[in-house]
């Protein structure tokens, strides 16, 4: 049997039984694309096919390309992991932990153990968290009546720490600092700094902050489950925003970030361009957070998500900006492999081991939706059962 036929139908079902509106997804090894396909509709009842080219919010799976760039410039010399990352970021060494809320329903806070370093930012272990993932940062926010930290303001980063650094893992907003930094220590605006030594290295052409003309044609719309239904909504990230977003803000297709897995894969290497050392790959790819490990994330706010983990049960660490399974997944997907999502139900993982990888997107809330997640488990399972890896 063909890798396509039960790739094909199980994404098909799912579409017809509105597990998604519409779904792109596909398939790489070391070498090239070995699958990719688009069923449903862009847009719910609006007549436009779901395609592998359409263009989608990625959100958090921007952070392994703000990752990258992060690592691009500690090959270089210009960024260090365990230098205090207040260098290039002078706000990281004045946040605070917050300890509580005191009777007049104000933070009370203190200066943290040791100071946040790169590293910390990288792995979700510098003390931040997400206002719909955590009690006392939603609760901050609302005190000091902060903007959204997707909102592309600044303002909405400066929350305060929830523990020390290093003390254990948190999935925050914090690779939006290592975006400010990247900033700051080339003297790029984040998207110039990935367009020139990301994008274009690796031709990925439909992959940007600001969604161009072009993408725009190709554009999928986010959709809410209302009583069961999925139902398209006017959700977009901001387009002229005051910053641009390390941790959340791309828009892409499956077809370009397939090329950011296959480099992965090949060890830094695109077929002109050596984009990482192998090295530096290697480095991103193992376990950068000592005996911390990735914990079920409590939502808050069940409109956008419900209680996220993967693979519950199974222990889970975190390189520099990837989430590692130490065990072999349900789906198949090797111990020691890489992966992570956005918020709108799109996911993507990197299996160096045997050597292939995937990724599969939707624009569908909330995030770990049972049966958006289910099919794409469901996609993984078949490509592990299909392919000869």
């Amino acid at each position: 049997m063909s890798l396509r036929e039960p790739i094909d139908t199980i994404l098909r079902d799912g579409v017809a039984k509105g597990h998604v509106a519409g779904v792109s997804a596909a398939v790489t090894n070391r070498d090239g694309c070995l699958y990719e396909a688009g069923f449903g509709e862009r847009a719910r009842c609006e007549g436009i096919s779901m395609t592998p080219d359409t263009v989608g919010w990625i959100a958090s799976m921007t952070k392994p390309v703000t990752g990258a760039a992060a690592m691009q410039l500690v090959e270089q010399g210009v960024l260090e992991l365990d230098t205090p990352a207040a260098k290039w970021a002078p706000y990281l060494g004045e946040v605070q932990v917050l300890e509580r809320f005191g009777i007049d329903g104000r933070p009370v806070m203190r200066p943290p153990k040791q100071a946040i370093t790169l590293r910390h930012l990288l792995t979700h272990t510098a003390g931040f968290g997400y206002a719909r993932w955590n009690d006392a940062i939603k609760r901050y926010t609302e005190v000091e009546k902060l903007p959204a930290a997707n909102t592309g303001d600044i303002h909405g980063l400066m929350t305060p720490l929830v523990f020390d650094p290093g003390e254990r893992w948190l999935y925050s907003s914090s690779i939006d600092w290592v975006g400010k930094i990247v900033e700051a220590a080339s003297g790029k605006s984040l998207g110039a700094y990935f367009r020139e030594n990301i994008f274009e290295p690796l031709a990925m052409t439909s992959t940007a902050f600001k969604i161009s003309a072009d993408m725009r044609t190709r554009l999928a719309k986010v959709h809410c489950r209302q009583d069961g239904v999925l139902e398209p909504i006017d959700m977009e990230t901001k387009q002229d925003p005051p910053s641009e977003m390390g941790g959340g803000g791309l828009y892409s297709t499956v077809g370009d970030y397939l090329k950011f897995i296959r480099m992965i894969l090949n060890k830094g290497r695109d077929d002109s361009d050596q984009v990482l050392k192998p090295e530096t790959v290697r480095m991103m790819s193992q376990n950068q957070m000592g005996n911390c490990r990735v914990c079920m994330l409590p939502s808050n706010d069940k409109a956008s998500s419900l209680d996220a983990e993967f693979f519950p049960g199974m222990a889970k660490t975190w390189g520099l900006s990837f989430m590692i399974n130490t065990e072999m997944a349900p789906t198949g997907r090797s111990a020691n492999s890489l992966a992570w999502a956005g918020l709108v139900n799109s996911y993507f993982w990197i299996d160096p081991k045997k050597a292939i990888g995937g990724v599969y997107l939707t624009q569908s809330m909330p995030f770990v939706d049972e049966r958006a997640l289910a099919l794409y488990l469901g996609f993984e399972t078949a490509v592990y059962a299909n392919v000869r890896c």
